[in-house]
């Protein structure tokens, strides 16, 4: 079998589930000498490390290719509006916009004062 290729991102992943197993006290998958794990201070992710270097780790990525097809791709079809619609598109949704909206007007601190102190006196009670 021949040795897969893995981005930064896989690695990162599978050594990150594989020290995760190893914490939780997973069986390695490799001997490895008691000094030898003595010189990496026992760390899980570093154990998952030489794991996956050593090509023990039954994991293999699966990496689908998009489908190719065939024959001529398809146009979209779109609608050619002159520019005069398109102003009058547009003025008719700008006089909706002003009909149906509401005035809004700036915000004054005796508003805010009264509202503060609506909050406070239901706060209160």
């Amino acid at each position: 079998m021949e040795k897969q290729i893995f981005t930064k991102y896989e690695r990162a992943r599978i050594i990150g589930a594989r020290a995760l197993q190893i914490a939780m006290n997973a069986p390695l998958l490799l001997k490895i000498s008691k000094e030898d794990l003595e010189k990496i201070n026992f760390d899980a992710l570093k154990i998952a490390e030489v794991e996956l270097d050593s090509g023990v780790l039954p994991i293999s990525i699966n990496k689908p290719m998009p489908k190719k097809r065939e024959g001529p791709l398809k146009r979209v079809k779109t609608q050619k509006i002159s520019d005069e619609k398109k102003e009058d598109i547009e003025a008719k949704l700008e006089k909706e916009i002003i009909e149906e909206g509401e005035i809004m007007e700036l915000a004054k601190t005796e508003d805010e004062d009264e509202d503060s102190a609506k909050e406070s006196a239901v706060g209160e009670e």
